[in-house]
């Protein structure tokens, strides 16, 4: 029943003014849940489309032959927004890119240079202290089982057995499959080393002349479309780049954070363990959890000092990422509820795995856009409120 046909029912009635507001707060609650099941649905139907129509292998596909192009791309919008700040300030566009772009080029070289060589350092230095990881989870676990046993009564022999095997084929692949991994990452990336040198270049010339790119492929959309096409992309535009540009920007700040506070409480590899956590920071809410567990382990191992140290460095390191850097750097672009981003999680990491989970966010995040800018265009919650 429509708001004014209530009042029309009860005009010679005396109206009951708070229970009318009840009824209208509690349809707004049902309208705001009912929005939130649609926008989870869109993400669940979309995620599905994408999986059976295998669109993924084929966007894939479609980058991998025109790479250059694509890391051009990226690279021109990522650096966008910091020749376009200091063109307002004065600097002109060709000048402003040439000093944008060197400082970016400077950048890259010296995490090859100077990371590149650490990382592998302690990477074997890892894998060289791996086994005496697993001797102690191993030690532990005995320790457990066996009080476990005189508890409960229970031979736990076949439960032992089954988890001391998957520890050593996870630590054999660590040991065997890291250095493998490692290898294939460089042979590609050698391989399409020709391909990121010329993404370089589109990049630099793109970025001369960034703010027309979008304008000239809107303007082969008809003109009733073209407004609209605008503000959409706008607002996508916004949502990606806030995301994308923070995230970076977190890990940066996380790894340099995490791997000087490893250091200091004395953990092994503490530029492995801070780039591990860093990278797993990006998957919402377990995502520091990931990163975290394994460098507290390695550091109990290590000694009671060090593992109490590696807590505190890993705990402190979230609380400045959650209190501090996600707030001020992200500031809260997403506008996501919890709920919403863990359900992507589910689904997402259920359908592609880890990769899957890295990119729930963001994908829901385009999902919402694209939903909220429909429903002011064509008013479709007004619309169902009314019926």
């Amino acid at each position: 029943m429509m708001v004014g046909d209530y009042m029309k029912k009860n005009e010679n009635e005396k109206v009951d003014i708070p229970k009318l507001n009840e009824v209208i707060k509690t349809g707004g609650n049902i309208l705001k849940v009912a929005w939130v099941l649609m926008i989870i649905s869109l993400v669940v139907l979309l995620t599905y489309l994408l999986k059976e129509w295998k669109i993924l292998h084929f966007i894939g596909s479609v980058i991998s032959i025109i790479s250059p192009l694509f890391i051009g791309v990226i690279i021109a919008w990522l650096l966008d927004p910091l020749v376009g700040w200091l063109q307002k300030n004065g600097v002109k566009r060709a000048v402003a890119t040439v000093i944008v772009y060197l400082t970016f080029l400077s950048i890259l070289v010296l995490f090859f240079v100077i990371m590149i060589p650490a990382l592998a350092e302690q990477i074997n230095e890892f894998i060289g202290f791996a086994p005496n990881v697993l001797d102690y989870l191993k030690s532990t676990a005995e320790d457990v089982f066996s009080k476990m046993t005189k508890i409960y009564a229970y031979d736990f022999t076949s439960v032992k057995e089954q988890l001391y095997a998957s520890l050593s084929g996870l630590f054999e692949s660590i040991t065997v499959g890291l250095p493998n991994k490692l290898i294939s990452f460089a042979s590609s990336f050698l391989s399409g080393g020709l391909n990121f040198i010329f993404g370089l270049f589109v990049g630099f010339y793109m970025l001369f002349d960034f703010n027309n790119v979008r304008k000239h492929l809107l303007n082969l959309l008809p003109k009733k479309l073209y407004s609209d096409a605008i503000t959409l992309t706008d607002a996508l535009d916004k949502t990606l780049k806030s995301y994308v540009q923070g995230t970076l920007l977190i890990m940066l700040m996380l790894f340099i954070f995490q791997s000087v506070a490893l250091a200091i409480a004395g953990l092994s590899s503490p530029m492995l363990f801070g780039l591990f956590c860093a990278v797993t920071n990006v998957i919402p809410y377990i995502g520091p959890y990931i990163g975290g567990i394994p460098a507290v382990i390695v550091g109990f191992m290590i000694s009671p000092m060090t593992g109490v140290g590696t807590l505190i460095a890993v705990v402190l390191a979230q609380f400045l990422e959650s209190y501090f850097l996600n707030p001020i750097v992200m500031s809260k672009t997403m506008k996501l509820h919890p709920v919403t981003i863990m359900i992507g999680l589910l689904v997402f990491g259920h359908f592609f795995g880890v990769i899957g989970m890295v990119l729930a966010t963001p994908i829901i995040s385009c999902v919402k856009v694209v939903a909220t800018f429909f429903n002011q265009k064509y008013e479709i919650i007004n619309m169902l409120s009314n019926k």
